[in-house]
């Protein structure tokens, strides 16, 4: 882990999309976070070591999809199949599939593997089986501000965690979509090794691009700001409310954090330190990882 000192984070961002905004201050303790996504050789030793069975490898409650053939009701995940050509941006079916059989150690499905993919950053973990890991550990899971300070590398409000433009010179810095989305990658294609791509400032690697990250805070569709007297209290009392409803309501949604290999430009400008991601806590896909935290 690398040791992050506290200070104040301008956290958010009015450029992009609603729910990074407003920019604010936010003070953050220092903290410890990985270096690296955790790998596949992590998340095996923790397997391993306690026979944890993840989300995806559980058989689904009928309860849970009334009307559904209880013979489709089988343990698997989504997973990302590109398409042969331009489709709908508007509709993520389009390139994601249901996939029986799918988890973190098959993650394409039965007969794929992770040998010769241990380096790379687990996949297909819903947010218990990230929360289970980080217990076993002895660590924690970090809260957005933590992972949006650590991502931002000392830069004060910077676009992406290396600066303004999103390919210096033409070098990608982050393992994210280059070409048309969903049909012409002509980047890696796939979340790459853990460290593949330069750090940022305080050595911290992937954390934009590769794999989304979990936090553990409750999504709201803007920045809640606690200290806040707006013009409009009704405003503030609704997010409230609407904090309080994830946390309480059957399946929450956390933030994600850092976006992932899948992110383009012309479709999800998502791998910068402000961009953020409603997830459902039971649900992980091919695209989604961690990594961990420890109070200083």
């Amino acid at each position: 882990m690398v040791l992050i000192e506290g200070g104040v984070l301008l956290m958010g961002s009015d450029e992009f999309y609603p729910d990074e905004r407003p920019v604010h201050s936010r003070e953050v303790r220092s903290f410890r976070i990985d270096r690296f996504e955790v790998t596949n050789e992590d998340y095996g030793r923790f397997v391993d070591d306690t026979g944890y069975a993840t989300v995806a490898e559980r058989d689904l409650d009928p309860a849970d999809f009334p009307g559904a053939d209880p013979a489709e009701l089988v343990p698997g995940a989504t997973v990302f199949t590109p398409t042969p050509g331009p489709v709908d941006l508007r509709d993520w079916r389009n390139w994601w599939r249901w996939q029986p059989g799918a988890y973190w150690r098959e993650p394409f499905g039965p007969g794929s593997t992770v040998a010769g993919r241990l380096r790379h950053p687990v996949v297909h973990i819903a947010f218990e089986d990230a929360w289970t890991y980080a217990e076993w550990a002895g660590v924690r899971l970090p809260t957005e501000a933590e992972h949006e300070y650590a991502a931002r590398g000392g830069l004060v409000g910077a676009r992406f965690a290396w600066g303004d433009e999103p390919y210096p010179a033409g070098v990608p810095q982050a393992n994210s979509w280059l070409g048309h989305f969903p049909y012409d990658n002509q980047g890696v294609g796939d979340a790459a090794p853990v460290g593949s791509y330069p750090p940022n400032g305080y050595g911290l690697h992937d954390m934009t691009g590769n794999v989304w990250e979990w936090t553990t805070d409750y999504y709201t569709p803007r920045h809640l700001r606690l200290t806040d007297n707006p013009v409009d209290p009704g405003k503030r009392k609704n997010l409230l409310a609407a904090a309080s409803a994830q946390e309480h309501s059957p399946m929450p949604r956390r933030v994600l954090k850092g976006g992932s290999h899948l992110c383009s430009p012309e479709y999800c400008l998502r791998f910068r330190p402000a961009a953020r991601s409603p997830q459902a806590e039971d649900t992980g896909m091919s695209h989604i990882g961690f990594r961990c935290a420890l109070d200083a």
